[in-house]
C-alpha cells in the first residue's frame, strides 16, 4: 500500500481557508465593540470561506480515508471480501460524486448572472465550492480505483473508543 503523504493541496488550502475565516471573525468581533465600526461584509465572506473550507476539508477527508464507517459487517469477510466490498462502495460513491459534479456546474451556470449581497462577486462563486470539491474526491476515488492513489486498508480493524 502507498503511503500517504503528509501534506496535500486540499489540506494547505483548507488550512489557509480556515485562518482567513478566523482573522473574518476577528475582525466582526472587534467591530462590534467600542473599537471600531466592523465592515458590513464579514457576515457574508464568514459564511462564504467556512462553506470553501468545509468542501476543501471534505476532499482532504477523502484523500486521507478519514471518513466514520461502521465495519462491523465488512470486517467478518475475509481479505477479497473486502476488498470486492471497498471497490463496490467506490464505484458507487464515484457514481454519486460525479452526479454531484453536473449539478455543481448546472448550479453555477445557474447563479453566475447572481450578485452576492455584500461580496462584490456572483453567488457561482460561493457554489463552487462544491463542484471543486467534488472534482477532488473524484480524482482520488478515481486514482483508488485505479491503483494509482491510497487504498482503504482491508486489514485495518477500527478499534472502538
Amino acid at each position: 500500500m502507498k503511503p500517504i503523504r503528509r501534506y496535500s493541496v486540499e489540506g494547505v488550502v483548507a488550512s489557509i481557508l480556515f485562518i482567513c475565516l478566523f482573522i473574518v471573525v476577528l475582525i466582526q468581533i472587534f467591530g462590534r465593540t467600542p473599537l471600531f465600526t466592523g465592515p458590513v461584509w464579514t457576515e457574508e465572506a464568514a459564511r462564504w470561506l467556512w462553506v470553501w473550507m468545509a468542501m476543501i476539508g471534505i476532499a482532504e477527508a477523502e484523500r486521507t480515508d478519514g471518513q466514520l464507517r461502521m465495519g462491523f459487517l465488512v470486517e467478518a469477510l475475509p481479505r477479497r471480501g473486502r476488498i470486492a466490498v471497498f471497490t463496490a462502495i467506490d464505484i458507487v460513491y464515484l457514481g454519486i460524486v460525479l452526479n454531484l459534479i453536473w449539478i455543481g456546474w448546472m448550479t453555477i451556470r445557474r447563479t453566475w448572472s447572481n450578485e452576492a449581497v455584500t461580496l462584490p462577486v456572483s453567488d457561482a462563486v460561493l457554489y463552487a465550492s462544491g463542484f471543486i470539491a467534488m472534482i477532488l474526491i473524484a480524482n482520488r476515488v478515481i486514482r483508488r480505483l485505479s491503483g494509482l492513489g491510497h487504498r482503504h486498508d482491508p486489514d485495518k480493524v477500527e478499534t472502538p473508543l
